[in-house]
């Protein structure tokens, strides 16, 4: 078995580096409240380009979730705005909101710990 943590031959940047700049990118596009929403997108198609190189490793984990992260934010703000057209999208918004701050908090601590961020409590 190989070591999760050695980098995958062939790459400049080692996998742990590339989910610490994945979850950087987001952040920043999460923190600018969308005004460098291109930073959460380009987080987005790194992993989906190296999401093959991660198979297998815990980093493929880190990968999911933040990528589960996108697609459910991406259709609870959609469901949000079209909610608000009745005055009750403003809710959702502050939940999906506080939901990809918590996703993204113990997604980051748990790569810190080198755990899956599922597993780790």
């Amino acid at each position: 078995m190989s070591d999760s943590q050695t980098p995958v031959p062939g790459t400049t940047l080692d996998l742990r580096t590339l989910t610490h700049v994945a979850y950087g990118l987001y952040a920043l596009g999460f923190l600018t409240s969308g005004f460098l929403g291109i930073a959460t997108l380009a987080a987005v198609v790194l992993m989906y380009v190296k999401r093959s190189d991660a198979a297998g490793t815990v980093y493929a984990s880190h990968f999911d979730w933040l990528l589960r992260t996108f697609w459910w934010a991406l259709l609870w703000l959609a469901i949000s705005a079209i909610a608000t057209l009745i005055f009750i999208g403003w809710i959702g918004l502050a939940a999906t909101v506080v939901w990809v701050l918590y996703r993204l908090i113990k997604g980051w601590l748990a790569l810190l710990e080198g755990a899956a961020p599922t597993t780790y409590a």
